[in-house]
This record gives C-alpha cells, structure tokens and sequence, in this order.
C-alpha cells in the first residue's frame, strides 16, 4: 500500500500599526492534511500545526509586536527611518507516502540589522500511530547512528569543499559534531536529510546547508505501511 494524504495550506497574516504607522507584519502558513484514511492520526497532526501557528501569531501580536514598538520610538527619537518588522512561517512536505509524513517548516523574522533570521524546524509522521517518528527508529538497533550520519556528513563536506561548490568555516568538522542535532532530520524519497540551522557550520551567505543520506547507507529503514514505530 501506498497511502497518500491531500495537504491544504492554511495562512494567519496581519499588518499591525502604532501611531498610524505599520511597524510589523506576519504571515503564519500551517498545513492541514485530510484523507478518508488514518482520520484519527491526521485529526491529531492537524491540532497539533495549528496549535502551534496560533502560539506563533500570539508571539508576534504580542512580543515581537512590544519590541516593533520600541524600534518605532528609538528610531523616531533619533531621526532614522523607521524600518517593520516581518514574521513568516512556511512549510514544505518532502515524503508523503508508506504511511509517513515529513516536513519541515523555515520561521523567518527580521527585527532591523542587515538582514533577516530563518530557523527551520521539522516533523515525520507515522500515520498509522499518529506519532512521530525519530531518527533513531530510523536505524538498527544499538546502532551508533550520530557517529555514523556525523562521519557521512564531514565526507559529503570535504567533497564539496574539494570541487569548490560550497564555503564552510575552517573549523567544520569540530562544529559539525557539535551542532549536530537528532530532532533535525526530515525524509525525502531520496533518502535521509540531515540539516544545520544558519551560522552552524557555515556563514549566513551558505545558508541553512542539508546533507541527504541514501536509504541504501547504514542499514536504514525507510518508511513502509509493514513497519511498526
């Protein structure tokens, strides 16, 4: 069986104003995902993003809207240009099939400075149970999969460093064991992706960098409606 799941994107947005004068703006996409199968999973899923869209829209209308605020009043004090603060939440579904869900989400804020912040955070589904799957589910069991996906991660590394396709900081392979985070993963149907947020690894021009892991490498198990998480 291979079970796929209709996504519909959902969207919270506002412009805020003080003293006239739009000082913030945010625009929270969530998904919402509907199928006649797994009702009771998805019912939970679909809690659970907009739970979490709704805690993020009261964070802006709330303190990141207070520190818009003092922005607005320091630069106005000082004769600068007032510049809003923006917010905005985006997802993407990479896997969506064999009973599995994965997706991550960029939550991106400018509050002044250069430029911007994006932080991406990310969820895989077990549809069946409607619980998420982890890293570790991924792997045998006893296995050392964080010395395994970091040491797979250095070679893919020193490969693109060799052909000159991407800049990372000299101290790479030290931060890449330090940075390493097991809840930053998500699943595409070509295999495992393991990332590292902005400034990790990397400067801010090189972005958010994501490592994609065949399926076929460390005995991993890829997502299958058999498959008991």
């Amino acid at each position: 069986m291979n079970f796929e799941v209709q996504v519909e994107n959902r969207v919270l947005e506002r412009e805020m104003f003080y003293k006239e004068t739009m000082i913030l703006h945010y625009k929270i996409n969530y998904p919402q995902f509907y199928s006649s199968s797994f009702t009771q999973s998805l019912n939970k899923m679909n809690r659970f993003y907009k739970d979490k869209a709704v805690a993020f829209q009261q964070y802006c209308e709330g303190e990141l809207f207070r520190m818009a605020v003092k922005e607005y009043e320091y630069s106005v004090s000082n004769g600068f240009p007032v510049r809003a603060y923006e917010a905005q939440v985006d997802f993407t579904v990479t896997y969506n099939q064999d009973c599995a869900v994965s997706l991550y989400f960029d939550e991106y804020q400018f509050t002044g400075g250069a430029h911007g912040n994006t932080v991406r955070s990310s969820q895989t589904w077990n549809l069946q149970t409607g619980c998420r799957i982890t890293l570790k589910q991924l792997f045998p069991y006893g296995m050392n999969y964080q010395a395994f996906l970091i040491q797979t991660i250095k070679q893919q590394i020193a490969e693109q460093i060799q052909n000159g396709e991407n800049y990372y900081f000299d101290d790479y392979e030290k931060l890449v064991a330090e940075t390493f985070h097991a809840e930053n993963f998500y699943l595409t149907p070509d295999g495992l992706a393991i990332y590292f947020q902005q400034y990790d690894i990397a400067p801010y021009s090189s972005g958010i960098r994501v490592f994609i892991i065949p399926y076929t490498q460390g005995n991993m198990r890829q997502p299958s409606c058999k498959f008991k998480y």
